[in-house]
């Protein structure tokens, strides 16, 4: 790599202005889709800067930087596709790399190029294990649309306050009277930043209820959200929470995968005579039931984003997806949220742990959506938005 092209690639990375900048929620929920998905004890987004890598979100590393020099990313970003060792004791040139002879014994690694607006490879998402893998070309095409999620999130559109304006306008304007509950939600808007929404319906007997989450931001993200939005709803007007969610996966296929984009969703059927709670989660993982008595259990994703299927095969049907059920006993609570609210305490997973402790005790649906607000509204930083949806039995 040149000189001149090595100072215009530093450049476009320091125009991201992401060096040194903490924790988000919206880079570490790649990570761990990505561990997840590859089965990998380690998976990073680095940015490389001239001397060093800064890992703006990582699962399995405890570094906040390393060398540039004796990293496997310093060859990722000098091409244009995935970079894979499958075995780094069989490679000549990593053969004698601390990372591989000393702690923590590197054998397999994979990433693909992170690229910033005028073309520059400014950093990378990876995979690691201290075992030797395999690693075919759909692996290679997943963790491409997993980099290409990151890529969109390195970038701040200009769009971002119409792209608020259009969310505003997903969502419900009434709320939905169900004999024995109560039904709140809210969406706080962050800078105009759009995407996610939540949505609900009364049906015979019930209520239908949805919170979605579509990677990205700025006008795309809100256009695909409403699309999310209004194909659920159609979807949900027949059949079960996972047939909906089925059929709106497939006719979500092309615009999806044509896009890049992929969506998160909690959605959901309350029977209201019994109080049975239906769910898909669909890569989504942000929703608690709080009992009356202050126990608390997260109910936890059910398999990967809307869209990934689409991604690796746009010919494959829609996957099967379970729908699990929760049971709402007199004076339960169920909450679903965005992550944006773990953006505004320690943007990790141990966020919702803190998220059911301040849920506990709330008297009403609209309570329990106040609490959640409040976290924002003490936050001295909000970079993503901040939605929630509530469903609260009451007492008899």
């Amino acid at each position: 790599m040149g000189v001149d092209t090595e100072d215009a690639r530093l450049a476009a990375l320091h125009g991201l202005d992401m060096l040194d900048t903490p924790p988000e929620e919206r880079f570490d929920r790649v990570v761990r889709l990505a561990q997840q998905l590859f089965g990998v004890p380690t998976a990073f987004v680095s940015l490389v800067d001239r001397d060093r890598l800064f890992y703006k979100a990582k699962v399995g590393l405890e570094q906040q930087e390393a060398p540039r020099d004796t990293s496997f990313c310093r060859l990722t970003i000098e091409q244009p596709e995935t970079f894979v060792v499958e075995d780094a004791t069989r490679d000549p040139r990593f053969d004698t790399n601390p990372w591989v002879v000393d702690d923590p014994r590197l054998r397999f690694y994979a990433g693909h190029p992170l690229v910033a607006p005028g073309g520059h490879r400014v950093g990378t998402l990876c995979l690691m294990d201290v075992q030797p893998r395999e690693f075919g070309a759909q692996d290679a095409v997943l963790l491409r649309d997993l980099a290409s999620w990151v890529e969109q999130e390195l970038v701040v559109d200009d769009d971002l306050q119409r792209a608020a304006q259009v969310q505003a306008g997903l969502l419900p304007r009434t709320v939905p009277v169900v004999p024995g509950y109560d039904v709140a939600g809210a969406c706080l808007p962050a800078r105009g930043v759009g995407g996610d929404f939540f949505d609900w319906a009364p049906t015979d007997g019930g209520l239908t209820l949805t919170l979605a989450d579509v990677m990205g931001k700025g006008g795309g993200a809100a256009i695909i959200a409403a699309t999310v939005r209004a194909v659920l709803r159609a979807a949900s007007r027949r059949g079960t929470v996972a047939e909906a969610v089925a059929t709106a996966e497939e006719s979500l296929a092309l615009d999806l995968s044509g896009t890049s984009m992929f969506a998160t969703a909690f959605h959901a059927h309350l029977d209201a005579p019994t109080g049975r709670v239906h769910y898909v989660d669909a890569g989504h993982g942000l929703s608690v039931v709080v009992r009356a008595d202050g126990r608390t259990t997260r109910l936890e994703p059910g398999g990967a984003p809307l869209g990934f299927a689409a991604a690796l095969d746009p010919d494959a049907p829609p996957p099967v997806r379970d729908a699990p059920h929760v049971d709402l006993a007199p004076g339960d609570l169920l909450v679903a949220f965005s992550d944006g609210v773990l953006d505004v305490l320690d943007g990790t997973l141990a966020s919702v742990d803190e998220v059911a402790h301040r849920l506990t005790g709330a008297s009403s649906a609209s309570d329990a959506v106040d609490r959640v607000l409040a976290l924002a509204r003490g936050a001295a930083d909000r970079p993503d938005d901040l939605t929630v949806v509530a469903v609260h039995r009451e007492q008899p």
